[in-house]
């Protein structure tokens, strides 16, 4: 195995980024041996000034050598894991992609990140039910020897990532900033938990990087690039979850995408993904079943139960309120009850968790 600072010093070289980095190991350049200047390039790979003055400033120990050695030292003091291409807990799957980082940052349990893993991943603006179907699934996936993985960003992944940290279960959150962040800043202790609870946290970029936008686009290879599959909850047309669906497709993953109300902007990201060949699923069984053999021994009858079927219920108001949004003062007249009335009878389902209010309108969860 290589030194690690050689490894951090590639990370660093300006000018080659992932999609170079692949090529020149497609070319079977050792970019260890490169950056100690014991093989050259061959004739037709050129490679940008800034990167080959970086590489002679690095065999001269400058600027680069004394950075890589710094981030090395910070490394070993914070007890971070440092997991390169030429290391064998580097995971399969993700050096299968066509541009696998040269190096990971872990904080946390590094050994996970080889075991089945999937995917959830939705909009940052998710609705209360997105947020409980990511739970749930999320929740059944742990149950079942699965790995859930997510961003850590605001709503989808933040459900996820919560629903294992309850059950004591580990999570992988990947992230967009250097290892020594968070963003966002209000996830310091979900990030803190996931890590108690034997997770890990994973960054492909070097400690003091900022959370700048073109970063994460980039990151979302890595989450599908780490998983088996990836299921998409809530998506709006343009997001960052369906970059990391179509993503998953072109590594030549499985996509599995929840349905839902035609009125939601939310949903039409999955109902977009569902038409270009993603599976429907509803139930969790569904994507065991499918991915099954590829999870082992796993089945979908060794699964904990996730989303629960929609039964039809005695309650006759609740059986009356649609699964899309609709007006109070609407829904009243269609009932013939006074407002205050049909006020009353939705306080007690809400308290329930059976309805989501919002504003002067209502809408059926379960």
């Amino acid at each position: 195995m290589s030194d690690p600072r050689e490894w951090v010093a590639v990370s660093l070289l300006p000018g080659l980024g992932p999609a170079t980095l692949a090529r020149l190991r497609q070319e079977g350049v050792d970019l260890p041996r490169l950056l100690r200047a014991e093989t050259g390039l061959p004739p037709h790979c050129r490679l940008r000034p800034q990167t080959l003055a970086a590489l002679h400033d690095y065999q001269r120990q400058g600027a680069l050598y004394r950075r890589a050695d710094e981030l090395l030292a910070y490394a070993e003091h914070e007890a971070l894991h440092l997991i390169t291409l030429s290391d064998a807990r580097y995971p399969d799957l993700l050096r299968q992609i066509i541009d696998p980082p040269a190096l990971l940052w872990v904080r946390g349990a590094p050994d996970i990140l080889s075991l089945p893993q999937l995917a959830l991943v939705g909009s940052r603006k998710a609705s209360r039910e997105g947020c409980r179907l990511a739970h749930d699934f999320a929740a059944a996936f742990s149950r079942a020897g699965v790995i859930p993985v997510s961003g850590l960003a605001l709503g989808i992944d933040a459900a996820a990532h919560q629903a294992c940290v309850k059950l004591g279960q580990p999570t992988v959150a990947v992230i967009g900033t250097g290892i020594d962040q968070v963003y966002p800043r209000r996830h310091q202790a979900l990030a803190a938990d996931i890590v108690a609870q034997g997770g890990a946290l994973v960054s492909e970029y070097p400690p003091r990087t900022p959370p700048l936008s073109a970063n994460f686009p980039r990151r979302n290879r890595i989450i599908s690039g780490l998983s088996l599959g990836t299921l998409v909850v809530e998506a709006a047309l343009r997001s960052g979850s369906l970059i990391t669906a179509r993503q998953a497709l072109e590594q030549g993953r499985e996509v599995f995408a929840i349905p839902g109300s035609i009125h939601n902007p939310v949903s039409r990201g999955c109902h977009a993904l569902i038409r270009e060949g993603a599976t429907l699923v509803e139930q969790v069984d569904q994507i065991i079943e499918q991915l099954g053999p590829l999870l082992g021994c796993l089945s979908p009858a060794e699964v904990a139960p996730g989303p629960a079927d929609v039964a039809e219920t005695d309650d006759p108001l609740l059986r009356q309120i649609p699964f899309d949004s609709v007006w109070l003062d609407q829904l009243a007249t269609e009932l013939a009850l006074p407002v205050a009335e049909l006020q009353a009878g939705l306080m007690l389902l809400q308290l329930e968790g059976r309805i989501e209010l919002s504003g002067s309108r209502v809408r059926r969860l379960r």
